[in-house]
């Protein structure tokens, strides 16, 4: 039978008690007497052996949460071994379903779990977003060896695991990035040390909760999946720094990309983007303006392949400011404008950077108003009654929400004199990020050369941005879209390593 940590320290406790018990209360009124307890006491432990101080050392742990960086590393490094040695390919993809299941019971809950704590988003767009986390992000199928063989032998290619990995999670995807890097990286053989974003420390230590609960019920090992309780810039440091952790995944701004690099461990950086959307003259202008609405109000442009900024050549313009009016978008006049960017940006005085880039700009983006819904910007500046999931606005190129990832249901729209005009844009607004771009166009050539000459991970045609990630298209779902380290859309495959087995000197020739 084997024991786990829990078993064994109540194992222990009993033992101590019936030490204690045993020890004659007249040996503890002398010296002597103190000295002998101490020695059986000692010799217990030395008996215990390392088994005491695991278990001891993880008395805080409440399914795979803990209070130091330190505990839950080790407490992963264990599970990981468990995992890598006594599981098979089948025992983990049965585990990963119950994993599905668990949390696709549990998607309203924590979809307004989400919300409630993070005060961003919609409620109706986080449950379609849980939901395509769950249903899409592959498992274990996606691995798959390579094999050579010839008249000098055999060889073939293996997916292994890295061991621990440390992975930073956002505000705006919360949950849904714990649930879809913690289904890839398990599935890769690992274990995982999260450091969830503060502002959604509460649901998220919900999440890997359940996950580590689902993971023990349906035979899987103890924390597989932790985190710690209080998560700080600090906690990131060191489990960056950590000697057990072998890669580093981060999701969110520039900056923090930036301070995963510099641990000098592989990492694979999931950054910021500015999607630009491009609409030409053969556009399908009433599809178009219903893709472009559906991904720019989900979840109100939380997603950082949104579209942020479009581009429309002149001579459609009009037709298709017309057509997302159709779609129940609430376009601002110059003064409401005026007013919603009082609202929503503030100067950057201080010179820093900000938005999406390194870059320091006029303006920076109003946190308080991130992911917040377009009526209620409406309401604050005197528009009331309206009901609308995506606010528009005419401005130039160079207009701060053009420039700028806002992550507000807010849609500028640039008139351009043509596509070539366009691209030179749309390049320029997504400040080399390479994360997604999006275009409308009937014509292949002007697709090939927006498509070169942007070069981000995900490019869409004719489609929903959402579409990049598997929502109403081909393909499966990844919340680490890694454009920064060029993994591009993670699954289980990227985190791992290649090893190469070579069976050579007359190795079995399946071709002989």
């Amino acid at each position: 039978m084997e024991l786990n940590e829990k078993d064994i320290q109540t194992i222990i406790d009993s033992v101590l008690k019936n030490v204690e018990a045993a020890i004659d209360p007249k040996e503890t009124q002398h010296t002597g007497g103190q000295k002998q307890q101490h020695m059986k006491m000692k010799q217990l432990s030395s008996a215990l052996g390392s088994n005491q101080s695991y278990a001891v050392s993880h008395r805080s742990n409440q399914n795979g949460v803990f209070d130091s960086v330190d505990d839950a590393i080790e407490a992963a490094q264990v599970a990981q071994q468990k995992w890598m040695n006594q599981y098979k390919l089948a025992d983990k993809e049965n585990i990963i379903q119950a994993i599905r299941q668990a949390v696709k019971e549990k998607v309203q809950y924590f979809a307004k779990t989400a919300l409630e704590e993070t005060g961003i988003g919609n409620y109706e767009d986080k449950i379609e977003k849980l939901s395509l986390t769950v249903e899409k992000t592959p498992g274990t199928e996606i691995l798959e060896t390579e094999t050579f063989s010839g008249d000098d032998g055999l060889t073939f290619v293996e997916q292994t695991p890295f061991g621990v990995i440390g992975a930073v999670t956002p505000v705006t995807n919360p949950i849904d990035t714990i649930v879809n890097n913690g289904i890839s990286m398990i599935a890769a053989g690992n274990a995982v040390v999260f450091n969830v974003h503060p502002s959604a420390k509460n649901g998220s230590r919900e999440m890997i909760q359940l996950l580590n609960q689902t993971i023990v019920k349906a035979g899987g090992p103890e924390n597989l999946l932790t985190m710690v309780k209080e998560p700080t810039i600090e906690t990131v440091q060191k489990i960056a720094n950590h000697s057990s952790v072998k890669l580093l995944t981060g999701t969110g701004g520039p900056g923090m990309v930036k301070s995963l690099l510099r641990s000098g461990k592989k990492a694979i950086g999931a950054g910021a983007g500015n999607p630009p959307v491009i609409v030409d003259e053969t556009a399908d202008l009433s599809q178009a303006a219903k893709d472009i609405v559906e991904g720019a109000s989900f979840d109100n442009n939380l997603l950082c392949i949104a579209e942020k900024e479009v581009f429309v050549v002149d001579q459609v313009a009009d037709d298709l400011i017309f057509e997302l009016l159709n779609q129940n978008v609430y376009m601002l006049d110059h003064q409401q404008l005026e007013k919603v960017m009082n609202l929503t940006l503030k100067e950057n005085t201080e010179g820093i950077p900000g938005g999406c880039s390194y870059l320091s700009r006029e303006y920076l983006v109003a946190k308080e108003w991130v992911g917040k819904d377009a009526s209620r910007i409406l309401e604050q500046i005197g528009v009331t009654d309206v009901q609308t999931k995506l606010l528009i606005c005419e401005v130039d190129a160079n207009h701060p929400y053009v420039q700028l990832e806002q992550l507000m249901p807010i849609l500028p729209i640039v008139r351009v004199k043509s596509i070539d005009e366009a691209i030179e844009r749309a390049v320029a607004a997504e400040h080399g990020n390479r994360h997604t771009a999006v275009m409308h166009s009937n014509h292949i050539g002007n697709v090939t050369k927006f498509a070169k000459s942007i070069g981000t991970t995900i490019f869409v045609n004719n489609g929903s941005s959402l579409s990049g990630v598997g929502f109403r298209g081909e393909g499966f779902t990844t919340m680490t879209i890694a454009g920064p380290t060029g993994e591009g859309v993670t699954s289980a495959r990227t985190f791992t390593r290649q090893r190469r087995t070579v069976i050579a000197s007359g190795g079995f020739n399946i071709r002989g």
